[in-house]
């Protein structure tokens, strides 16, 4: 079932979305794993579902227990290191609007 949604192409194309580079072997590697992942989400959309209530949320809903505060700052090159352009300490993107 699920070998049929998946091929070396997609999993070259989903390596080019999160700008990967992967070697032939870990090409078929990526493409096994999610050929299984795949399988298991088959077999799970088999089970009947109808009686069950949909939820939003799973967990008991409670505040936060602590307040947000930065616990690394890493230094500016570092940050852009993987940015596909960069000017100065800054992310370089294309221009939105016309």
């Amino acid at each position: 079932m699920a070998a049929n949604k998946i091929d070396v192409e997609h999993v070259r194309h989903v390596a080019r979305l999160a700008r990967m580079e992967l070697s032939p072997d870990e090409e078929q590697s990526l493409l096994t794993d999610l050929t299984a992942i795949l399988s298991y989400v088959d077999k799970l959309n088999e089970l009947d579902t109808s009686s069950v209530e949909p939820t939003t949320q799973v967990g008991e809903a409670r505040p936060s227990m602590r307040e947000d505060e930065v616990t690394n700052r890493p230094a500016p090159d570092e940050m852009l290191a993987n940015a596909p352009a960069s000017q100065g300490h800054l992310f370089k993107v294309p221009k939105i609007i016309e």
